[in-house]
């Protein structure tokens, strides 16, 4: 048995041991971190255009940091067993590295391979937005104590979230992954959210938390998303950048254990006007001296490698760097003291890079102590290396979880006007359009012409301005009010009978056209059951707004981007809910 094998040694000695036998090759593929997909039956994926097979990321490019995509449900027990297999691959590999799986949330509604998956085999709970309508730390902490068991029953170690940005810019397509727009309450959320998944200290029983996306991401320019070249820069008109450090000083202080900084770049901060990753002021002056953060940093993916993503070109996301070449982006990278790249896989360049002297081993050796430590640390060569497919079905999605995400879901609806309709009684007539009539069945008689309800109930995403197709169209962007053509039919129908209108708000809608015409509520990823308990009075409602919700667009147009609750005369304000 070699030192780093053996549980009973120190961690740092182990750590040590092995870091001394490595090869540069093996050393280059620890520092990626990508992507990979799985099967619903549990089996190794095929590689594809964009996504290499198991094997040749983990024997052909010794990388063992994966980020799991699946494109259909997959069940814990499969996800389990698959799992186990890429560890079995692993572990005739070099000197047997197991792999660290890692995923975005996935236990919401929201699809977007960029950013989340649903939940699946998982218990399903608000979108992160709306656990900040609750304003209950408590619930956030117990919320990820369940990811954590659910995720370490399935094999995975590493959580790609929590975000602690803030919702400061009401048209940014990412706020519902956000805990809302205040700093003090998002940070006393953000405390219990890593302590919910790490403990009190990482350990073998820790999910490890990469909190993101550090400085902030919340002040895009005119709301735009950084995963994209026309909303790469971050602008601060209030002067507020040290507003949006706050939730990542509450993650340091809970012992966070990794990093993601965002694609943007800050403009006129008086730091270097390039992406975040590749800006040395932001990760080694800020992160690593002024916070003392000695954990991984991972960028965020995609910063070197032109892609296509779903039949769509994607530029390598190297904003302010565009004109470097791939050799000189990574150089770039590890010189601003980021330790793995995120969504590349490509290990050869810093080979490259070390060969040519540009960059030393010892530099790398700096990264993959840190990320070396969290895999001993978590227990991945040890006891932890392979899981229980029957205990991930046993545990994963079991009824005391999928409940406590539904008491979730319910409390994180906002009443916002209840008019004279709320709540309804049960038995009424109801007309639906929106809700699954099936569900609305347990609460009322449900009919097909509004001329026989006595009530209407309508569901509605809030507005976007569609944007190109494949990766693109899964960012809800721009616009925030309905046109003429989306309100009629809701304005028509509230003139017939009592209307109540519940919009997902997964950014802050305008809507003041059907202000005084309707009874409305906002859900953030609750359930047809969870929004009708709510509406009819089982549960009553205690959330309240975790932003203010705009009257005109022109009144968001006019706010300024880092600046939370900005407009001048919202229609509801942030903390609203009756």
């Amino acid at each position: 048995m070699n030192p780093y094998q053996n549980a009973a040694l120190p961690i740092e000695e182990r750590v040590t041991d092995l870091l001394n036998r490595l090869t540069l090759a093996e050393k280059a593929g620890l520092m990626f971190h990508t992507m990979i997909g799985v099967n619903p039956d549990g089996t190794l994926a095929d590689g594809t255009d964009m996504i290499p097979s198991a094997r040749e990321l983990i024997a052909g490019r010794l990388i063992n940091h994966l980020n799991i995509l699946t494109f259909a449900p997959v069940p814990p027990a499969r996800l389990a067993e698959w799992h186990n297999r890429i560890q079995e691959l692993a572990a005739d590999i070099g000197h047997g590295i197991p792999v660290t799986v890692s995923t975005d949330p996935r236990h919401g509604v929201i699809d977007n391979p960029a950013a989340s998956a649903s939940a699946g085999g998982f218990s399903a709970w608000p979108e992160p937005i709306g656990l900040g309508a609750t304003k209950d730390p408590t619930l956030v902490r117990s919320f990820a104590d369940i990811v954590r068991q659910e995720y370490l029953a399935t094999g995975i170690r590493v959580a790609l979230h929590p975000m602690a940005d803030l919702a400061t810019e009401p048209r940014w397509a990412r706020t519902n992954g956000t805990l809302g727009s205040d700093a003090e309450m998002v940070s006393a959320m953000i405390r219990e959210y890593v302590l919910g998944l790490q403990g009190d200290t990482l350990g073998p029983d820790s999910v490890a938390a990469m909190v993101k996306h550090f400085p902030g991401a919340g002040p895009q320019m005119n709301g735009e998303d950084a995963h994209f070249h026309y909303g790469r820069e971050q602008v601060y008109p209030g002067n507020m950048w040290d507003y949006h450090l706050k939730p990542f000083e509450a993650a340091f202080e809970a012992g966070v254990a990794q990093v993601m900084p965002y694609y943007g770049m800050p403009v006129g901060t008086g730091h270097e006007e390039v992406g975040f990753s590749f800006n040395r002021g932001v990760i080694e002056g800020l992160l690593r001296r002024r916070y003392g953060f000695d954990g991984v940093v991972c960028t965020d993916w995609g910063l070197v490698t032109d892609a296509k993503i779903m039949g769509t070109d994607m530029p390598a996301r190297a904003w302010g760097v565009e004109h470097l070449d791939r050799h000189t982006r990574v150089e770039r990278i590890l010189n601003a003291g980021a330790d793995q790249l995120g969504g590349e896989h490509c290990p050869e360049l810093i080979i490259d890079l070390v060969t040519a002297g540009r960059i030393t081993e010892a530099r790398i050796d700096i990264s993959v102590r840190r990320i070396l430590r969290d895999k001993f640390t978590l227990g991945l060569f040890d006891d932890r290396r392979t899981v229980d497919p029957a205990a991930a079905a046993r545990i994963a999605g079991q009824p005391t979880f999928r409940e406590a995400g539904l008491d979730a879901q319910r409390r994180s609806i906002v009443v916002l006007d209840p008019r004279d309709t709320l709540p309804l009684t049960e038995g009424t007539t109801v007309y639906l359009d929106g809700v699954d009539p099936s569900v609305a069945a347990r609460y009322a008689k449900v009919v097909d012409d509004p001329a026989q309800a006595e009530v209407a109930i309508v569901r509605r995403a809030a507005p976007f301005d569609p944007r190109g197709e494949g990766f693109e169209a899964f960012f809800h962007a721009g616009r925030l009010d309905w046109t003429a053509d989306e309100l009629a039919p809701l304005l028509k129908l509230s003139t017939t009978l009592p209307t109540v209108v519940d919009v997902w708000l997964d950014r802050p809608a305008v809507l003041t056209p059907l202000s005084g015409k309707a009874a409305l509520t906002g859900s953030f990823g609750s359930s047809d059951e969870a929004l009708l308990d709510v509406l009819f009075g089982r549960t009553t409602s205690t959330a309240t707004l975790p932003f203010e919700l705009p009257s005109s667009m022109e009144e968001v147009e006019a706010s300024r981007e880092d600046v939370p609750n900005d407009t001048a005369t919202p229609l509801f304000s942030y903390g609203h809910g009756h």
